[in-house]
């Protein structure tokens, strides 16, 4: 009897041992592949000057993946039926993707934003229905700060999913403001007036030359387009000291006013 238990056991040993032994070694061997697959994904996305958030996420996702399959294999090699693991799995990864629908489409957008650039860091944009300053890009949601410095947090879905308006990508601006005038005004003087007010700062840019002409007549006044270049980091100083300005020239009373004795005044400013 006691031979006999020995025997089966030293078939099973033989049997499962060497199966055990190849279950370890593909543990260890898998998860040093795992580890050099995800250097290689960190390295070479790091040379492609990808953004390190993304390089980081895509890295552990990949990890995840081949320690998931590592371990598949080595319960296969123990005689471990996985096929019902792979089902669960599967049923899981479904359950959860359907849960996660939303918080998924913001992750698609937010590695579209990392990968294509729309804006970045510092930038001045609006999205998603609002509009600040860029403070940080996440995979998930994107922080603006408000020009009154309110802290913004916006969903990536949100953002990506409608027009994205940059206003600092390029480094000039075109500042747009209409004046409205008297018909009984002189325009040769008025633009030359306006004209004063554009030569009188320096920010304003020499090339391409500022603009000043009639931009539409309506029943009651004439508007002026006033529309030089300036650099987009002076715009909103221009635009208030061109403003104040034509206050200025107004209460000097060397012009008409269009509309009960009020100067009218349309600014297409922007942001």
């Amino acid at each position: 009897m006691f031979e006999h238990i020995l025997a089966r056991s030293q078939e099973l040993i033989a049997l499962y041992g060497l199966n055990a032994v190849a279950a370890v070694l593909i543990l260890l061997i898998g998860r040093w592949i795992a580890h050099f697959v995800r250097k290689l994904i960190h390295n070479v996305m790091h040379r492609t000057k990808v953004d390190p958030t993304l390089i980081s996420f895509v890295a552990s996702l990949s990890y995840v993946a081949m320690i998931a399959f590592v371990i598949l294999a080595a319960l296969g090699k123990l005689g471990i039926q996985t096929t019902s693991f792979i089902a669960v799995l599967g049923a899981a990864g479904l359950a959860v993707g359907l849960a996660l629908q939303g918080s998924l489409s913001n992750f698609a957008a937010g590695v579209l934003m990392i990968v294509f650039k729309p804006f970045k860091v510092g930038d001045f944009i609006e999205a998603g229905g609002t509009s600040g300053t860029v403070e940080k890009i996440e995979i998930f949601t994107t922080i603006l700060k408000s020009p009154d410095n309110k802290t913004i947090i916006v969903p990536n879905s949100k953002v990506g999913g409608g027009n994205i308006i940059n206003y600092s990508a390029e480094p000039t601006r075109l500042v747009d403001i209409q004046v409205a005038f008297n018909y009984k005004d002189d325009i040769e003087k008025i633009e030359t007036l306006l004209r004063q007010i554009l030569d009188g700062d320096e920010r304003i840019l020499k090339t391409p030359a500022p603009a000043i002409g009639i931009a539409q007549f309506t029943e009651t006044s004439v508007k002026i387009a006033l529309r030089p270049w300036v650099k987009t980091e002076d715009y909103a100083a221009v635009t208030g000291y061109i403003l104040r300005k034509v206050k200025e020239l107004f209460d000097s009373k060397e012009l008409l006013f269009p509309l009960e004795d009020q100067p009218v005044f349309l600014a297409r400013q922007g942001l």
